[in-house]
């Protein structure tokens, strides 16, 4: 059974996963998922930004009023989305070139607004920079593996360097808009496939709790299977 804590951290990976699960953030996700190492730039910027503006908020969340919440979220958002532009700018030119203008749009994205209404404004200053944490790096990391495929099939190279050599003919396809659809939907056919086999055996067990004959019938399967 794992901690409230810990499960507020993994709730990101794969139950509540934003880009595989909730669908949020979609334009980013295809636009910059052609090369692996824009996905990690990306995804630690959203990371850092969720942290913030979910601590902020929290904090907060007794002084905003109810009725300017929206736009309230959205300047504490911004502030924080201005604050990594500019970091980028002056130590990671190249990179703050390669995102461009997704990294002003961090503030309208649908994953930072929609933690900040769903859960920073209802939860602990604590639990909220957690939630930040394991959904931005939940981001992170699906966006790097999809783009790291796309990489790897539509040019040869992860991360620039080269991988496939003489194995398989790159596929520019997989770089292009109709290659980021493949593979998201194949990632989410996965995920969906994943979360389904758990979500079964989540239902069987509840189903047979407080059942006098549990343990019975766990014996005869155990013997069948033998």
């Amino acid at each position: 059974m794992k901690s409230g804590k810990t499960s507020v951290f993994l709730n990101g990976f794969i139950k509540e996963n934003p880009i595989l699960v909730l669908i949020l953030g979609t334009c980013p996700t295809l636009a910059l998922s052609t090369q692996a190492i824009n996905g990690i730039g990306m995804g630690l910027c959203v990371t850092l930004v969720l942290m913030g503006s979910n601590i902020m908020i929290s904090a907060l969340k007794r002084i905003i009023p109810d009725k300017v919440r929206i736009p309230c979220y959205i300047v504490i958002i911004s502030t924080f989305v201005t604050l990594i532009q500019l970091l980028l700018q002056a130590y990671l030119p190249e990179l703050n070139k390669s995102l461009g203008l997704y990294i002003p749009l961090i503030v309208v994205n649908c994953i930072i607004l929609g933690r900040a209404e769903a859960f920073a404004n209802k939860n602990s200053v604590f639990d909220s920079m957690l939630d930040g944490l394991g959904m931005g790096l939940s981001y992170t990391v699906t966006l790097t593996i999809m783009a790291a495929i796309r990489e790897l099939l539509g040019a040869g190279t992860v991360f620039g360097y080269t991988v496939t050599a003489n194995l398989i003919t790159p596929m520019s396809i997989f770089i292009l808009a109709p290659g980021g659809f493949f593979t998201y939907g194949c990632l989410i056919a996965l995920m969906n496939k994943l979360t389904e086999g758990k979500a079964k055996e989540k239902r069987a067990a509840d189903k047979c709790m407080g059942c006098a004959a549990a343990q019975l019938c766990s014996q005869a399967e155990e013997g069948g299977a033998e």
